[in-house]
């Protein structure tokens, strides 16, 4: 399996929520399980079901978070020495040169994008745009909406 790039923030909330599953679901889930088999047949027990989903679905997680982890490359983008060029991890001030609106995004994985925090994959047709320009180029991005053309007012390695 390839490397996923990822920044410090998203691996360490992934780390988090590893950690959490592993330490207050899962042994949530245990406990449940067995007041649910103290109570008798099992058959038709609906707190039994739910309980084993609920297990199911957190060792799931659990697997996908630590082959998340194992394949991850963590990027600093203060170590990559970009000099102010737009890289992966880097957070940009943007002004759409149609409406004249600002806009600051972070270019993240594919995992941590969150579009209403200002966060996009790196994978995403206005990253690719951005990826390698500097402060005061100028961006063209082909979006849903539309072509959509972008001046980069900054650069930042937050």
């Amino acid at each position: 399996m390839s490397k996923v790039p990822l920044t410090i923030r998203g691996a360490e909330n992934l780390r988090a929520e590893l950690h959490r599953l592993k330490t207050v679901d899962r042994p949530n889930v245990i406990t449940a399980i067995a007041e649910a088999r103290s109570q008798g047949d099992l058959s038709e027990h609906a707190e039994y079901d739910a309980a084993k989903e609920r297990q199911a679905f957190v060792e799931g997680r659990i697997q996908e978070i630590e082959g998340k982890l194992a394949n991850a490359q963590v990027i600093d983008p203060k170590l990559l020495g970009a000099d102010g060029r737009c890289v992966f991890a880097s957070t940009v001030d943007l002004e759409d040169r149609d409406s004249g609106a600002k806009v600051t995004y972070q270019i993240v994985g594919e995992d941590e994008a969150d579009i209403k925090s200002g966060k996009v994959s790196v994978n995403s047709p206005i990253a690719r745009a951005l990826i390698g320009k500097y402060a005061g180029d100028t961006a063209q991005a082909q979006t849903p909406g539309g072509l959509r053309e972008y001046e980069l007012l900054d650069v930042r390695y937050e």
